[in-house]
């Protein structure tokens, strides 16, 4: 009676090397990570070729001042169609490597085959957009905290417009300026105008004026001495010169009233559209992240047939 054969570790090795054999379930991985991260690196190189052709058209650079840049009506229509067209055609065709790319499962369900393309897809996808997030941390950022950085460069500029009230080059010095101008019949100052000392009243004023910005009006006293000094130098009464101060005053509130709203109005649409480009951003991330998932299940499909 002849003893049974028993196959040895050889044996195995060279049937499961034997290329005309189907892989075990051992052999084929569920998940392609070759396929994935060749899928994902091709659709973050395709999303900075797109955004670098953006920034060449200017659709990568918003602003609500006028002639500076991609305005904010025009942000609505131009930059949200090219978000969405580069997140669409980058995560398409990193998806579809992804799918074309993964080895064959034999001997699995078609919907275990199916899930695992779109798991592939969904990856390939999420790792472009880890990188592209990676590189371009500053452009993600200026988007997410665009209101803040608008609203501090506001009121940094503010700051900076009340510091420099004593420049004449100011609208404070045009108004303070105004204040010491002779008519046509008033007497002569009597100061010269070449007395190094004839400036002095001038920043004088000037940082009267600064010092009462937040009132509507100029106090009593204050408005009483700049008109002695007035009056000095223009030759008018004091009640004239009084009333002068006021009227200047007055004038130059409201011109700071109007430079006031324009800049919050600035801010506001500013913080709008930056809350407008975080919700295309996030749209259009969820569409790529879909049509990744779905043609990965495509190219899956052209790699078994």
């Amino acid at each position: 009676m002849s003893r049974p054969y028993l196959a040895t570790a050889d044996d195995i090795g060279s049937l499961r090397a034997d290329p005309g054999l189907p892989p075990t379930a051992s052999q084929a991985s569920a998940v392609s990570w070759g396929a994935i991260l060749a899928g994902a690196a091709a659709a973050a190189a395709l999303s900075l070729i797109f955004l670098m052709l953006g920034v060449g058209l200017g659709l990568s650079s918003v602003s609500p001042w006028a002639r500076d840049g991609v305005s904010a009506t025009t942000f609505g229509a131009s930059t949200v169609i090219w978000i969405t067209v580069t997140q669409l055609a980058a995560s398409a065709f990193g998806g579809y490597l992804a799918g074309r790319l993964r080895h064959r499962w034999a001997n699995t369900h078609s919907d275990e085959v199916y899930f695992r393309d779109t798991a592939h897809g969904f990856l390939a996808w999420a790792i472009a957009s880890l990188v592209t997030a990676t590189l371009l941390t500053s452009a993600v950022g200026s988007i997410l905290s665009g209101s803040s950085q608008v609203v501090g460069s506001a009121a940094s500029t503010g700051a900076q417009l009340v510091a420099k009230t004593d420049s004449a080059e100011t609208s404070m010095g045009y108004f303070v300026d105004s204040l010491f101008r002779k008519d046509g019949d008033a007497a002569t100052a009597t100061t010269p105008a070449a007395d190094p000392a004839s400036a002095a009243p001038l920043l004088e004023v000037g940082r009267i004026f600064t010092s009462n910005l937040q009132a509507n009006t100029l106090p009593p006293a204050d408005a009483r001495y700049v008109g002695q000094l007035v009056a000095q130098r223009t030759g008018l009464s004091q009640a004239d010169a009084e009333k002068r101060v006021n009227t200047v005053y007055a004038q130059m509130q409201t011109q700071l009233q109007s430079a006031k709203a324009t800049a919050l109005e600035a801010v506001e649409k500013s913080r709008k559209v930056s809350a407008y480009a975080a919700l295309w951003l996030f749209i259009a991330l969820l569409m790529g992240a879909f049509v990744a998932s779905w043609v990965a299940t495509y190219g899956g499909r052209q790699r078994d047939l």
